[in-house]
């Protein structure tokens, strides 16, 4: 059975459908049969870019659960459904090296890695690459708008899709999701590469490509905890075995962690922990809906082992690497860093963050300012001001700069 194909909508007289398709575009598949999705593959192998997208639902589960899967290319849109498709043969897509065209894609690794046991080999990220641009974390809606001139059909963005059949309206939606990211790609990369800033759009969408994206390690998840930090003596060490308990029993369910057992349980036992067992139903937070099917007895045993547990076995967060009287040192950089971005026309956050300001100034620098192109544009200028052969200053127009500082290096 062929994908069926679907007409491009327009608004109508009392419709909010609305989706205009690039030109050449008549409709999208919408891919519900295995022979179907075959074929879409075998019609991709040979593309050199396509656009992807997902739609999800975590709200309820542990995992991201896959709704729907949108791919681009020159000449079509494809709506899978992975809840009538097995999705995982489009690994074999994702692994042979062309070009992935996503934006804000950190979720959607994440989702196609579960999904599809793995990653695109190559990344485009539309958002990642406008901030480069100058744009601050752009919706897809506002930046194919200010850089296409094209306004995208949102009206379902809180729609539920694992409900079928999905409707025309939540179709519509989809398909403008990756409608326009390969004109959006083009776009960005011609104007990245007139001011030379390519090199670093593609660098920073590796980085985020080689980001693990692995669950919790359960010894570790107490370190989330409101104020966990303010917790002292066997409160930590019980902290750390409920939060573990409770994250694996999370995992092994499939449901948030605060269905298991809430922060403020958690915290509450760690704070008296329970003498005997019968006392759980009198620790504030705790219920019967968090005892039953065994993690009554689960619970008190993860307790019993947090007090039993040795100070060598505790897992504790990294230290703060800035000590408090430093942190005036922060803000004069992020002063510079914010007048730099100005100047180039870029947005702060991608040019250098708080924590890549605070990981810089340490007695051994770290982090992403002590190479590439951030240690060019901002690092080295950084280590000056830090050596003191370099003072900050206003220029008499408004504007921090940079001078070299009397009898400075």
């Amino acid at each position: 059975m062929s994908p069926r194909q679907s007409g491009p909508f327009k608004r109508t007289q009392g419709s909010s459908v609305e989706i205009a398709l690039p030109d050449g575009l008549t409709g999208w598949r919408l891919v519900e049969d295995e022979a179907g999705f075959s074929e879409l593959l075998e019609e991709l192998a040979s593309e050199p870019a396509y656009a992807i997208d997902t739609e999800f639902h975590r709200e309820r589960t542990y995992y991201p659960h896959l709704a729907l899967v949108q791919i681009g290319w020159v000449g079509g849109i494809a709506l899978v459904d992975p809840l009538a498709v097995d999705v995982r043969p489009l690994g074999g897509l994702l692994e042979l090296g062309a070009l992935a065209v996503l934006h804000a894609a950190d979720q959607d690794l994440e989702v196609l890695e579960r999904a599809c046991g793995r990653a695109p080999v190559q990344i485009f990220d539309t958002q990642v690459s406008a901030g480069f641009l100058g744009f601050s974390s752009p919706s897809l809606l506002n930046l194919t708008e200010a850089i296409l001139g094209r306004r995208l059909h949102k009206a379902d963005q809180l729609a539920d899709w694992v409900h079928r059949p999905l409707s025309r309206a939540q179709q519509a939606y989809a398909a403008g999701d990756v409608a326009y990211l390969l004109e959006l790609h083009d776009a960005i990369a011609t104007r990245l590469a007139s001011l030379g800033r390519a090199e670093w759009a593609a660098e920073e969408c590796a980085i985020l490509l080689r980001k693990n994206r692995s669950a919790t390690v359960p010894e570790e998840a107490w370190w989330r905890l409101p104020h966990s930090r303010q917790l002292r003596g066997a409160s930590r060490g019980v902290a750390q075995e409920v939060a573990a308990w409770r994250e694996r029993r999370a995992q092994r369910q499939d449901l948030p962690v605060r269905f298991v057992l809430s922060d403020l349980a958690l915290l509450s036992v760690a704070q008296r922990p329970p003498v005997h067992r019968d006392d759980l139903l009198r620790i504030r937070g705790v219920d019967n809906r968090h005892l039953g099917g065994g993690a009554g007895a689960e619970l008190f045993a993860a307790i019993e082992a947090g007090k039993a547990l040795q100070a060598s076995q505790l897992r504790l967060p990294a230290e703060p690497l800035m000590e408090r009287p430093n942190r005036p040192v922060i803000a004069l950089a992020g002063a510079y860093v914010q007048q730099r971005a100005s100047d180039l026309e870029l947005d702060p956050a991608v040019l250098a963050t708080r924590a890549d300001l605070t990981a810089f100034f340490q007695k051994k620098r770290t982090g992403r300012l002590t190479s590439g192109w951030r240690y060019e544009l901002i690092g080295a200028e950084l280590e000056r001001l830090a050596a003191g052969s370099a003072s900050l200053a206003f220029d008499g127009r408004g504007s921090l700069v940079l001078e070299r500082r009397a009898g400075g290096a």
